[in-house]
């Protein structure tokens, strides 16, 4: 048997492909379709394949573990940074503290050394009186002696009432007293 496409038509060309150009027209269309589908349909099959595969679902597992070690090195570094904060802000309040301290210390520095003056003041003063208390002390010692001597000479010249000696060293005392009170 002859083979179909070399059989004689009995129409011209023009007539059949006029004709069976839309069913044909048609028919190749579907085909391109059909074969567009199909090879769709084995790519699409493929992908599963490969996306079921062993490799790819241990590249989705390390895909979710990064993303939760992620997650949770994320959580630390915001605490952290709520430390770091905190730490900064006690640090703040610490080197305020500390500068009000200081300037705390530095008035009473200077309010020391101000009690500091006033008392070497003081004690100058004091020191002066105690030297100016000493020689009148040391004055009435001298009187006394010479007192004492004129009284030991007046008692072997004439022999009075005792009392009349024992009034210079009273005298003397309160002297001595009275030059301490000023």
């Amino acid at each position: 048997m002859a083979p179909i496409l070399y059989d004689y038509c009995k129409m011209p060309m023009g007539d059949i492909w006029k004709e069976d150009g839309d069913k044909r027209c048609k028919l190749v269309i579907g085909i391109l379709g059909l074969l567009v589908i199909v090879l769709l349909g084995v790519l699409l099959i493929f992908f599963i394949i490969k996306a079921n595969s062993e490799a790819c679902q241990d590249g989705l597992r390390a895909v979710m573990e990064c993303r939760n070690v992620t997650y949770l090195l994320q959580q630390e570094l915001a605490e952290a940074q709520r430390g770091f904060r905190d730490a900064e802000a006690q640090a703040v309040t610490c080197n305020q503290t500390v500068m009000a301290l200081m300037a705390s210390l530095d008035a009473e520095k200077a309010q020391g050394r101000k009690k500091v003056e006033e008392l070497e003041g003081e004690i100058t003063t004091l020191n002066h009186k105690l030297q100016d208390a000493s020689a009148e002390v040391e004055r009435l010692r001298r009187e006394n002696h010479v007192l004492n001597a004129r009284i030991a000479d007046t008692d072997s010249a004439s022999p009075q009432d005792s009392s009349c000696a024992a009034e210079p060293p009273l005298l003397i005392l309160l002297l001595g007293l009275s030059a301490l009170l000023l």
